[in-house]
């Protein structure tokens, strides 16, 4: 499988503490034709915020 544009990560804050919390929870894949993107979700945030970003080097070839 090709290796995804972005990681998607459910972000929320816990009450009493300064760091957000960063749950790796799917990937999005680029259509280079027409500038969309496909967005495959293991699970869905009920709170917090949803966070795309690229893969970081640790992120390897795992989707």
């Amino acid at each position: 499988m090709k290796k995804p544009t972005l990681i998607a990560y459910a972000v929320r804050q816990r009450d009493g503490q300064q760091k957000a919390v960063w749950t790796r929870i799917g990937a999005a894949w680029s259509h280079h034709r027409d500038g969309g993107l496909s967005i495959e979700l293991d699970a869905l945030p009920t709170t917090g915020r949803l966070v795309l970003l690229p893969p970081s080097e640790s992120d390897g070839d795992a989707s």
